[in-house]
């Protein structure tokens, strides 16, 4: 998680300038005063479904849960003597939800959070746990409640991979290699096994994936790339599993910060497994105490939105680039564990929160990030939307023992049968949206064949006002019928709220057509959209 405190400066760097020139925002892109002039035409596309690619590994999908606002305590954990329904501790309504879009993965406990996190202080029984002060986020006390047992029985009850973030920025490798352990080692064997036991826990856990810090440019330590990389070394060096494989992700870039991934595959390239790179859309990205509201927002943040959400196209691609110089077998994955919208708080909530609501706008967003790890499948292996639970982009927002799924949420239902399954190549000519000094591809689109052999489109259109038709021709596939499910709205900032938690659900939809090895269809405005082939 980015800190307010340690990113002012880099709004100058090169790749938020260049976010300045919006007429060159997408690779590839002719000038505006060009494109101005291309008529309204329908998207062509072609479905190679006879060219399969990589598989989408279903951590694509995977969660973010930091000791931020109300993200665990309240969001998550209500504690095992709380009149809202739970199951030892964890919300009933929660776990039900996020069980429903099948969570792969949720990475704990940040973050900026995690690097002044100190493992022991979240063990043994709960009214013997220190409390410390979350300087991060708030300024707030932290009473250390939730901890490893607690996270672990979080992922014992949704089925996902662990990915447990380390403290680098003011940890030890000893530190860390005692938190492994502990976590890993058989019961029995070893002391801190047997303290494992004593907590209640007699059998290891299994750590699917480590973060060797966070954003050690940043909140992690503010450190040069070559210090982080030689750091990066000695933490994987000493952090090793007794149950089982134990992935390593580095602490990598943020957006267009290229000099330092090329420093970390350089220098530890080899002893890591995934590196993570951090990317937000902000609708205005000069001033990070001013990124624009919620709702309310006019359509240039709309358009301006859109802009921002397509560069992690380009920043994947040029990251991806620098790796394969060091990695051409791609054995080291791209992890973008930290992604999604970021808007001012709020009003009247605690700053430090993050709180904000969650519109159409972030449902759109989130379909065109999907689509682009599509693309990336071969590299992108694991990513982390930000946060799960009442935090920036949230899946969930709760109050008191009330919860609504927001349009993000949906998405992410709607996008299930993408987990694991194999990708198909979408070639595609799309019209522009144009607004004010952005023009950008209307719709956006991916493809794959699910582990039962049944093929899904995904096709988004990112222009508010205009429906787009579509004509996706279908090589290598038999198919005679298409039907899904849309989210879409009639405003750009449609919300669910506790008062209308189902104003922004998907819905049937049946208006396409499949003849001659042809689908057609028109997807409405601002709308993601689905469809099943059959």
């Amino acid at each position: 998680m980015i800190s307010h405190h340690h990113v002012t400066g880099r709004s100058t760097r090169a790749g938020h300038k260049r976010m300045a020139s919006l007429a060159l925002l997408l690779a590839g892109t002719v000038p505006v005063a060009a494109m101005a002039q291309e008529p309204v035409a329908t998207t062509t596309a072609t479905l190679a479904a006879d060219k399969p690619g990589p598989v989408m590994h279903p951590d694509v999908f995977g969660q973010f849960a930091e000791h931020l606002g109300h993200g665990i305590y309240g969001g998550i954990w209500v504690g095992r003597g709380s009149r809202i329904p739970n199951d030892g501790g964890y919300r009933s309504d929660v776990l039900a939800a996020l069980k429903a879009i099948n969570v792969p993965m949720v990475r704990w406990p940040g973050g900026c959070f995690a690097d002044e996190y100190h493992w022991r202080d979240g063990i043994g029984p709960a009214s013997k746990r220190p409390t410390k002060v979350n300087t991060n986020w708030g300024g707030v006390n932290e009473d250390n409640s939730f901890g490893t047992h607690e996270y672990f029985g979080l992922m014992d009850r949704l089925g996902g991979s662990t990915y447990v973030s380390a403290n680098v920025g003011s940890g030890t490798p000893a530190e860390t290699s005692q938190w492994v352990e502990y976590m890993t080692a058989p019961k029995g064997t070893t002391v801190l096994a047997k303290e494992r036991e004593r907590n209640g826990h007699p059998a290891p856990w299994k750590v699917r994936y480590l973060g060797i810090g966070n954003e050690l440019w940043g909140c992690g330590g503010n450190m040069r790339a070559e210090y982080a990389a030689d750091l990066t070394n000695r933490y994987a060096q000493f952090a090793k599993s007794a149950n089982g494989p134990m992935l390593k992700i580095a602490s990598g870039p943020s957006d267009s910060n290229y000099d330092w991934t090329d420093a970390m595959m350089r220098i530890a390239g080899k002893n890591i497994d995934g590196l993570a790179l951090h990317y937000y859309t902000r609708p205005r990205d000069k001033d990070w105490n001013d990124k624009g509201p919620a709702l309310g927002f006019p359509e240039r943040e709309w358009a301006s939105t859109m802009a921002h959400t397509l560069m992690m196209d380009e920043f994947i691609t040029k990251h991806a680039a620098i790796m394969d110089k060091y990695d051409a077998a791609k054995r080291v994955m791209l992890a973008v564990d930290e992604w999604g919208t970021w808007y001012d708080p709020t009003p009247g909530s605690n700053p430090g929160f993050l709180e904000q609501q969650n519109s159409l706008r972030d449902a759109v967003v989130a379909g065109l990030n999907i689509n682009i790890f599509a693309h990336h499948a071969d590299r992108v292996r694991m990513a982390a939307i930000a946060q799960m639970v009442n935090v920036l982009q949230a899946m969930l927002l709760t109050d008191g023992a009330r919860m609504v799924k927001t349009p993000t949420y949906w998405v992410f239902d709607l996008y299930k049968p993408w987990q694991g399954a194999t990708t198909l190549p979408v070639t595609l000519t799309s019209p522009y949206y144009h607004k004010d000094e952005f023009a950008l591809p209307a719709v956006s689109a991916s493809a794959v064949r699910d582990t039962a052999g049944q093929v899904h489109v995904a096709l988004v259109n990112l222009d508010p006002n205009r429906a787009m038709p579509v004509t996706l021709s279908l090589a290598g596939l038999q198919a005679t019928q298409a039907s899904g499910r849309i989210v879409t709205a009639t405003t750009m900032d449609a919300h669910n709220s506790f008062a209308a938690p189902d104003t922004v659900t998907p819905q049937p939809f049946t208006a396409a057509q499949v003849a001659g090895g042809t689908l057609s269809t028109t997807v409405p405005a601002k709308s993601v959209l689905v469809l099943d082939l059959r």
